[in-house]
């Protein structure tokens, strides 16, 4: 998993998977859904990222994998 970050344009992309990119699946305007044509997920794209994630502040923001 890659976290990307663009300041430019405020938006935070999650890449889940690597693959073959098929379409754009929209669930909410600011949040999209990259997908490749099995309908598996590449990557999660949130949009306004500093407006729609509140614990999102990217030059101070840590990132942490809790797992069980």
């Amino acid at each position: 998993m890659i976290i990307r970050y663009d300041s430019k344009i405020d938006a935070l992309y999650i890449e889940l998977a690597k693959g073959k990119y098929y379409s754009t699946r929209k669930i909410i305007d600011a949040i999209l859904v990259n997908e490749d044509r099995k309908v598996k997920v590449l990557g999660i794209e949130i949009l306004d990222a500093t407006e729609n994630i509140n614990a999102l502040n990217p030059s101070k923001t840590k990132v942490s994998i809790q797992t069980s």
